[in-house]
């Protein structure tokens, strides 16, 4: 970086979803790379800062509280970025309200993607593109200049309370590790969501019954986990959901034979933990570039080509066709084969 080869502090943005946050996270580690003794600070939504709670690159994390008060939070968030003096403001979100935050920082260097509605006020705006691309080399992009032009991976850090709290649940009464598989059955988006009679037709084939199941999610995915487990009363299920930190889920799904995830963040987690995954995606595609990034990763879908899909980048409340072919049609088999 020519006008400041060694800046001293360095923020970050990225106000969107949890997954979006895990995968921010190559971009800090590729900054730690190479400015080591730099002040990196992360902006991230209120919710979603357990996840760099432990984090060793990072100096603060500020966060915004969407929920409550918003704007007023967001002008106070403003005026604590605009008081630190960053060097760099590297802005990830493509929403207005980031690159507010980008701009009012008064960094001399702030960098953001041409899709955000700030982005003629940047120093330097990035062109952003779906196709072609992981999200983690379009995050590159913004960064590129500064370092290389290779990602990093996504990295998270549990705590050794975050590996603690799920001893019992990894290893048996000998400390063995357990023959287990983690599933995280739900999403936000019902589009994305693998249907609960499909999770269920799945752990009756065979090949499932002598593994532990571990299902993870949100306080909020309770019940989608709780209609598995009773339809299930012959298998060792554990509906463990909203019981773990994403950290501890983390640390729960680096050591599984495998975590089946739909595509949202627990896909991310376990990228971060290069932990084995299979990521289902019914409306969706690996495609737009948020596949799963683990040396052993596996993507599942339907193997016809569906006229309809996909029907958006981000999924939907319900299927718009009514009858979800992206989701019942696909072959059980390929969940079983990653597996072998």
């Amino acid at each position: 970086m020519e006008d400041n080869p060694h800046p001293a502090k360095i923020l970050v943005i990225q106000t969107a979803f949890l997954g979006d946050v895990v995968l921010a996270t190559a971009v800090l580690e590729k900054l730690h790379q190479y400015f080591p003794d730099a002040q990196i600070d992360f902006v991230l939504r209120k919710g979603n800062e357990g996840v760099l709670s432990s984090h060793p690159f990072l100096h603060n994390l500020l966060v915004w509280d969407k929920k409550q008060q918003k704007i007023k939070n967001l002008f106070r968030l403003a005026k604590t970025i605009r008081r630190t003096h960053y060097d760099v403001v590297v802005n990830l979100h493509r929403h207005f309200s980031a690159g507010f935050l980008t701009v009012f920082s008064g960094a001399k260097k702030t960098i953001g993607f041409d899709k955000n509605p700030l982005s003629l006020i940047f120093s330097e705006k990035i062109k952003h593109c779906f196709s072609g691309k992981h999200e983690t080399e379009r995050n590159q992009l913004l960064i590129a200049a500064m370092t290389d032009d290779l990602p990093a991976k996504p990295k998270i850090y549990p705590s050794k309370a975050d590996f603690d709290a799920v001893f019992l649940l990894k290893h048996n009464e000998e400390g063995v590790l357990k023959k287990y598989i983690c599933i995280a059955p739900a999403s936000m988006w019902a589009t994305k969501q693998f249907p609960v009679k499909q999770w269920i037709n799945m752990l009756r084939l065979p090949q499932f019954q002598s593994y532990i199941i571990y299902l993870l999610g949100a306080p909020v995915d309770w019940d989608v986990s709780e209609q598995i487990k009773t339809a299930l009363p012959q298998l060792s299920i554990e509906n463990i959901t909203g019981k773990l930190s994403p950290l501890a889920s983390a640390a729960l799904m680096r050591d599984a034979a495998m975590n089946y995830v739909n595509d949202s963040a627990p896909m991310h987690l376990a990228s971060a933990m290069d932990a084995p995954v299979t990521a289902i995606y019914c409306s969706t595609l690996p495609a737009f570039g948020y596949g799963p990034l683990s040396t052993v990763s596996h993507t599942v879908q339907v193997e016809q080509v569906l006229a309809c899909r996909p029907c958006g980048i981000h999924g939907h409340r319900h299927c718009p066709q009514t009858h979800f072919n992206c989701a019942y049609q696909i072959d059980l088999q390929q969940l079983v084969n990653v597996l072998c």
